[in-house]
Formats: C-alpha cells, structure tokens, sequence
C-alpha cells in the first residue's frame, strides 16, 4: 500500500485525479449497462405487441416455472425438457371425437319427405315398413320485411250522425313509418352488431326498401330521446350501489368544421352483486363526454357512496376525499406491468411477482359466488398472509433494481396504492380487480374497429344510452332485440312515475315471451 501522504503535492494530485476518473468511469459503465438492459426489455416488449400473442396467462404450477428459470439459466436446451414433460400419445392410439350437439328445439321443422321406390328395386318384390332415418341441418332464411296495414273502419250513427272510429295505434315515433320491431333491428345493428347506418341502408336496398342514412339516424336520434327516462332510471339503480367499478376508453369523434376527428371518452360504470350473492340485478350504464377532465366522473358519481373499483387515473382522486367514496385498486393493472417484463424471458424477479398474484387470484377462484362474510373470512386466513409476506418482498426488491428500471416502475405502481390494493382482503364485498367493467366495456372498444368514429357529441351521448340498455339486458341474460321492442311497443304510453317497471330485470318474461311469439308465428 502506498503511502500518499510521502508523495510530493504533484504527484498525489495526479493520482487522486486518475482515481476519480477511474471512479466515474465506473459509475458511467454501471449506467450504461442499466440503459442497455432497459433498453433490451423495451425492444422484447415492443416485439411482444407487434408479433407475439397476446395472452397473459402464465403456468400455474410453481414447479414447473421453477424449473424452466433453471434451465434457462444453465442454457439447457427446453425444447428436450419439454418434450420430456408432455406425455405422446401412443402409436395408433384412437382419440374421441367431440359429440355434435342437437339443433335448437324452438327453431321451426319444415320436412322433406323422400319416397322410395314402391317395389324392390332388386327383385321387384313387395316392400314391408321397417322405419325411417332423420337427418336436420341447419338452414337460414335471409331477414325479410313486412308491411302491417292497420285498417280502423268508420261508423256514422244514424240519429246524431256522429262518426265513430277506433283510435290510432300508437307508434315508437310520431307520424312514423317504423315498427317497434324494425326500430329495435336498427338499434342492435348499429350499437350491438356494430354495422354503421350506411351499411344498413345498403342492405336493406338489397331487400328493395330504400331507407337513406339520413333517416335512419332520425329514427335513432328519436328512439334515445323516447329512451332517456329509461336510462335514467338505470343511472339511479346503478349509482344506488355500494360498490362500483368504473373505467374509460377513447371514442373517436368528428370534429365539426375540421374535417378530422377528436378523441371523446366513453366512461362505464358496473354495478354487478353476483360475485358476492347480492340479490340487485347486474347494470352497466355508459356515459359520454367530450374530453377526459376529471369534472366528468366526478359529475357521474356525484350521488355515489361506497366503494369505487378503478384504475390509476388521477381524475377520480377528487373524489376519495372525505371518506364518501373508497377506492378500490385493480390487482390486474399491476399483473400487466409485471407480466410485460416477465413475457421478454429475461426478468425472474418479475417472473416471482406473477407467480405471488397467481397465488391471490387462486384464492377468488374458489370464493367467487359465495357469501361476503365466507369470502372475507378466506381472504383473511389465506391471502392476508400472501399479501403481507409480499409487501416485504416488494421492499425489499425495490432496493435491489435500478432505480429507473423498468420493473421498479412496476414495484412503486404496486406500492403507492398498497392500502388500495389490499381493501378487498377485509371486505368481502370488493373485488379484487376491476376486470367486470372492462368486459363490460369491450363491445364498445371492438366496435369502433367497424364504426370508425362517432359523427358528433350528440352521437356519443346517443351510442351511451342504447348501448347501456343493450349491455344491461345481456347481463340479465335477456336477448337485446327482444327487450328493444317490448320497451319500445310500450314506453310512448308508459307512465313515467313506473319507467322502473320496463328496466331489463323487470320485463324478462314479458320480452322472453314476446321473443316466442314472434318466433313461432
């Protein structure tokens, strides 16, 4: 060891100059090999989203995932070990084939009898009876229209000459020339199957009726005003919940004047009591608006009290101030951060994050659908000690990665909404995901692959109120189309202090009888 205190000045400044050159150098490797490998997650991710799949579900079996890390890291070559897992099937071995189930017995029967010959065709001998084969397939009529004449015969009294007359139907839309029927195909077709206006009246030209676009969106635009007290009635069912789950996604809108489009948002919020036996029958109800300010759900949610299921986004903050609302964080938003590093094969610790919530979701798996006292005593006894041995585990690891790496994003993520995070653990009426909502919310997400944009605000707000009714009867398990018209025969005329009596969950026999009605005739 050299004594620098004995060298001359000189000399001790030069060396003290090439240590901390060599010292920086060092900490400038170190950064640059974190930017390296940062970078190398990113690119694994980024090719994951262009070309890979796009599941998320990983092997549930720790053992297994334990020993493919292993051999990933001792290079050994998995295609073998795989191999040697998955049992062949033996040579000539036969395998089931899956049974053909029945047609639906309330389709309709036309029979085609095919006669035979009335002799042998052998020997020309005489023919005993010795039964028959049936075979049905499935055959499709194209949709067709119909005209229905509504004949109201006049009577004049002899005496007083006074006419008598029966009163007009009443029509969905005043001086009209739709059905409830038609209007309601026009709704599902446009907010269900996602098939624009202009595509319909291209199919219906088909069928030889000439219905132009722009009547058809007057029949729309006139359908949602003669719906709106009905949405409402589902906004109070909706809001009159303890529990909530509430999500966005962006609509495209076009921008008068512009000549392009703007981005609107469609928000949804759940109530759904099912996973917890409730007795409230599930709704979704969709709200529109032009941009994403907070002031829009906190305006949606102004009446709401309870628990609110959520996402990170920092405009529903505003409203867990004063303890009116709770927030509820998404374990499944934290699962896909993990699971983005996890699916490059090159972060194990990400890989041990995933196998501790696939740990939590087991648990849900086998209280889903019981009582909330059941569930909350399972979550207590069981995954009370997951989280809490986890909570250590995601300290600690913090402490062990790059700072701005990408899996001490994912770790903080986690953190800062712990208390939210773990709330479900203590009531077992809180989910442990907002994952209802979001499949709630997919029709919507996957149909603006086919409609492209909204044509205005208004729009909007049209496509969140039909669309809410249409989710809401799927949820009741009520065929949309079906509902659509029952209400629509009978909302005009409908007084508006009963509106409730028409919500899905109220008519499903009415609509499910309808439905047979129609199918029969």
């Amino acid at each position: 060891m050299i004594d620098l205190a004995a060298l001359p000045a000189d000399v001790r400044a030069l060396i003290e100059a090439q240590a901390a050159t060599i010292a920086r150098q060092d900490a400038e490797l170190v950064a640059h090999r974190d930017a390296i490998a940062a970078m190398r997650l990113q690119l694994e991710r980024l090719r994951r989203m262009q070309f890979g799949r796009s599941s998320e579900k990983i092997a549930a079996e720790i053992a297994q995932l334990t020993l493919a890390l292993k051999d990933l890291e001792a290079g050994a070559d998995r295609k073998g070990e795989a191999a040697d897992a998955e049992p062949s099937d033996p040579a000539g071995a036969s395998r089931e084939r899956p049974a053909r189930r029945p047609l639906p017995d309330h389709l309709p029967r036309t029979t085609i009898a095919h006669e035979t010959a009335c002799a042998c065709p052998q020997c020309g001998g005489a023919l005993r009876w010795l039964g028959e084969d049936v075979t049905e397939v499935l055959d499709y009529v194209p949709a067709s229209f119909r005209v229905i004449r509504h004949v109201r015969p006049k009577f004049s009294c002899r005496i007083c000459e006074s006419i008598t007359q029966a009163p007009a139907p009443e029509m969905p839309i005043r001086r009209g020339r739709a059905s409830a029927g038609l209007l309601a195909h026009v709704l599902i077709a446009k907010f269900a199957d996602h098939l624009p206006l202009y595509r319909q009246s291209e199919i219906y030209e088909r069928s030889g009726v000439d219905l132009e676009r722009s009547t058809l969106a007057d029949w729309v635009g006139q359908c949602a005003g003669l719906l709106r007290p009905l949405i409402d009635a589902l906004g109070r069912h909706v809001m009159a919940g303890e529990r909530v789950h509430a999500d966005d996604t962006p609509v495209p809108v076009l921008a008068p004047g512009a000549g392009k489009t703007k981005l609107g948002r469609l928000w949804a919020y759940l109530r759904d009591e099912r996973p917890y036996a409730g007795t409230a029958a599930p709704a979704v109800l969709y709200r529109y608006s032009p941009d994403r300010r907070a002031e829009h759900p906190r305006t949606h949610l102004a009446g709401f009290q309870g628990v609110l299921h959520a996402d990170g986004y920092a405009g529903f903050d505003g409203l867990y101030h004063g303890g009116r609302v709770l927030e509820a964080a998404c374990w499944a938003h934290v699962r896909r951060k993990f699971f983005d590093l996890h699916a490059t094969g090159k972060a194990p610790l990400a890989s041990e994050a995933l196998m501790r919530i696939q740990a939590l979701y087991a648990i849900e798996a086998e209280i889903k659908g019981r009582p909330p006292d059941e569930r909350r005593r399972a979550r207590q006894t069981r995954a009370g000690p997951l989280l809490a041995d986890m909570k250590t585990w995601l300290d600690a690891t913090l402490l062990r990665v790059p700072r701005r790496g990408d899996l001490a994003v994912a770790i903080r993520y986690a953190l800062v909404r712990w208390t939210a995070l773990t709330r479900y653990a203590d009531d077992g009426t809180v989910e442990i995901d907002n994952n209802p909502v979001e499949r709630a919310i997919r029709p919507i997400a996957l149909g603006r692959k086919n409609w492209l944009f909204a044509g205005s605000d208004a729009g909007g707000t049209r496509t969140a109120a039909i669309a809410s009714l249409i989710a809401t009867a799927r949820l009741n398990g009520i065929e949309p189309e079906a509902y659509l018209r029952h209400v629509l025969e009978r909302i005009a005329t409908h007084p508006i202090n009963r509106v409730a009596d028409l919500l899905p969950w109220n008519c499903a026999d009415l609509a499910s009888e309808d439905s047979q009605t129609r199918r029969a005739a």
